[in-house]
């Protein structure tokens, strides 16, 4: 176990597994999180998932919605010597760093300077990229803009969602820190700096942008299914309701964007897009579970012909 003093800073599932795989190999003093957020109708009041995994851990929790002014002082009392954030939404005070001596390093799910940003799984399954990784680097006022420790890359799947990518670089990105913190306690540790002329930014995806435009190519359309698996899910709307799309395929035919070429239990739902055809092979209709286009259509029909928008 490290004898560095570490504090954790994080917030969604993805700081929580890092933080698991960090733990194991490295004793950390404290993690920081947001405090319990009201959800549902009710507004019970739910603690982030790094907060769980954390008491799951048996290490203390400190929650503060700034920490760099709520809770500066809390944090300096611990004495630390390095920090560490993965998915924290929070922006860092230069006063708040200076209290690391060995400054706080960020583990961020791309390869930068490549989608610095809120989005960088997701995009990177939209753009059709064949592979991605892992980036550890300091953390500096400028987001995802810090100099450059250690990088593991790892091909992206052929089929692979944004979820499963997400899981696969959690999982990564908790081994990366581990060995980086390794790095920087045995004196081994080189930062490179960011070529800026090469940065691309990316923003947090919203809950409208699943929209599926069937104008785009059938390759588009994959990786935009993809990329959008599981949230907020690629959508398009028949007869007025709407319908998840979670797989998606190239198919044979041609016609104009949107509409149905074939519908049935034999064919299953195929679609014309911008350059040929897809088939609708996973989908989840309104109000009803995720099921096969050819179970759908087995109880429900779509006209031939009929425009999906």
């Amino acid at each position: 176990m490290s004898k560095l003093r570490l504090i954790f800073m994080g917030t969604p599932d993805f700081s929580a597994v890092v933080l698991e795989k960090l733990a194991s190999r490295h004793s950390v003093l404290a993690v920081v999180t947001g405090k319990d957020k009201p959800v549902g109708r009710g507004y019970e009041l739910r603690p982030s998932p790094l907060k769980v995994k954390a008491e799951e851990l048996g290490i203390p929790v400190l929650q503060f919605d700034k920490v760099s002014s709520e809770g500066y002082d809390a944090i300096a009392a611990l004495r630390p010597d390095l920090g560490v954030t993965a998915a924290f939404g929070q922006i860092l005070s230069e006063r708040f760093l200076s209290l690391f001596p060995l400054g706080v390093i960020n583990v961020h799910a791309s390869l930068l300077p490549r989608y610095r940003g809120a989005s960088p799984i997701q995009w990177a399954v939209l753009n059709g990229d064949s592979e991605t990784g892992v980036t550890i680097m300091r953390t500096v006022k400028e987001v995802d803009a810090g100099d450059i420790l250690l990088q593991v890359r790892t091909p992206i799947g052929e089929r692979e969602t944004a979820g499963e990518l997400f899981d696969r670089l959690a999982v990564l990105g908790g081994e990366a820190l581990s060995e980086a913190v390794e790095m920087i306690e045995e004196g081994r540790a080189v930062y490179t700096p960011q070529d800026p002329a090469l940065a691309t930014h990316c923003g947090m995806i919203t809950k409208g942008e699943g929209r599926i435009d069937l104008s785009r190519t059938a390759r588009e359309l994959d990786c935009f299914v993809r990329g959008m698996t599981p949230w907020p899910s690629a959508w398009c709307e028949s007869e007025g309701k709407r319908i998840k799309v979670l797989e998606l395929s190239p198919a044979e035919g041609r016609g104009e964007a949107g509409r149905v070429l074939s519908a049935s239990p034999a064919t299953g739902l195929i679609v014309a897009c911008g350059d040929g055809a897809v088939r609708f092979s996973v989908i989840q209709p309104e109000g009803r579970p995720c099921m096969s286009d050819t179970a759908f259509l087995a109880g429900h029909r779509i006209a031939q012909g009929a425009l999906i928008s």
